[in-house]
């Protein structure tokens, strides 16, 4: 039995869930014995799916609160979180670093934990154990004219792309979320290597991860029998694991009147996540506020129109489910504005908006618009967890 420590590390929900998945899916083809590091809100997530919490997840740096206290009305920079947070990540290596060298642990999994590869890449000696890493997207980029966060961009990225071409000896299997095309062909920044060349010397790209199979749930009727709907138009409105997204969710409900006026049947729920309080969100009487929802993605596939934030995975699982949805990137968060607005372009998924530039009377012509027109673009690879799995297996 393998004893193998996953440190879930990325902001929000959106990672647990995949990281789950792949876990799972290690289960089967391997003996592991799976335990977990994660800070609030992953943690909860991890104890609802019975998974094994190591107790120095408490001793962990919220990652999330950190990137709440660095937004302001649906706006966080991507470069200036990750400079402020940087300075916290030390106590997070060296945790990591000690449970593994004390005890026993025979593999280091870790979801976007950028601290640890840092902190292996200063003294490659303390690594003695395999550390696999797992990325979805590659290189930041800057998203103002700002000669400082232009200069912290290209810091990040030369940090972040080495020495070039070449496995580094601090990661003993990169894994990328997705396919070769969502990494740009373009470099880190002048004179630093192209990003999809390092990716691909670096990476085994095993599509997309998903912690349900679209395929078994595309009886609508079914699935609105089983979560308590009735045949009404339905539009679900989310925002995730952050409290970033409050504006967007009281956007949503500003343009209900609207949508009513248009579908009088038409049913609408705000989904406020695990940060936000749902009794202090602004919304009109007849509009459903919900906190954290499980097995959200059974919401998702079951509704006529979605509006959701740019994340990775909540695009993602919609793009799975085909479902028509208008997303809004977190202003100056350059994985959603460039990565994830690339790859959703690329498949032809999705509505992108600006939320500092949408009205509400925009917004319900969008969402009347989309629920008339039924997803078009093509099924997506959704066997991303059994591939990671079996990369992670041979590792073992």
């Amino acid at each position: 039995m393998k004893k193998t420590l996953f440190v879930s590390g990325s902001i929000g929900l959106g990672h647990v869930h995949r990281d789950i998945a792949i876990a799972r899916e290690l289960r089967k083809i391997a003996p592991v014995d799976v335990e977990w590091l994660a800070a609030a809100p992953a943690d909860q997530v991890l104890r609802n799916a019975g998974e094994k919490l190591h107790p120095a997840s408490a001793r962990l740096v919220d990652m999330t609160s950190i990137a709440e206290t660095q937004s302001a009305r649906g706006r966080l920079n991507l470069i200036r979180y990750a400079m402020s947070a940087r300075s916290r990540w030390t106590g997070n290596f060296e945790l990591v670093d000690g449970i593994m060298g004390h005890e026993g642990f025979d593999l280091l999994i870790g979801d976007e934990t950028y601290e640890i590869s840092l902190g292996y890449k200063k003294q490659p000696a303390r690594k003695k154990r395999p550390f696999v890493m797992i990325y979805d997207f590659v290189g930041v980029d800057a998203m103002s004219n700002s000669p400082l966060e232009r200069m912290g961009a290209y810091l990040w990225n030369r940090r972040w792309a080495g020495g070039g071409a070449g496995r580094r000896s601090y990661v003993d299997l990169g894994l990328f979320i997705g396919e070769v095309e969502d990494v740009p062909d373009i470099g880190f920044g002048p004179f630093l290597p192209n990003r999809r060349e390092w990716a691909k010397s670096r990476c085994t790209f095993v599509g997309y991860v998903f912690d349900f199979d679209p395929a078994r749930l595309s009886d609508v009727g079914a699935l609105r029998a089983e979560l308590g709907y009735d045949g009404s138009p339905l539009v679900i409105c989310a925002v995730g694991g952050t409290s970033i997204g409050r504006e967007l969710l009281e956007l949503c409900g500003e343009a209900y009147p609207t949508l009513k006026e248009a579908i009088p049947s038409l049913q609408m729920v705000l989904v406020c996540g695990p940060r936000l309080d749902p009794g202090a969100l602004e919304a009109p009487r007849d509009v459903k506020v919900a906190g954290y929802v499980p097995a959200f993605h059974k919401h998702l596939a079951a509704c006529d129109f979605a509006v959701v934030q740019g994340g990775g995975t909540v695009t993602l699982e919609l793009t799975a489910l085909r479902r028509p949805f208008a997303f809004f990137p977190i202003e100056g968060h350059c994985e959603q504005e460039v990565c994830v607005a690339d790859r959703l372009a690329r498949h032809k998924a999705g509505i992108r908006f600006r939320q500092s530039e949408t009205s509400p009377a925009r917004l319900a012509e969008a969402i009347l618009e989309g629920m008339r027109s039924p997803a078009q673009w093509p099924p997506i690879r959704s066997d991303g967890a059994r591939e990671a799995a079996e990369a992670i297996g041979a590792l073992l």
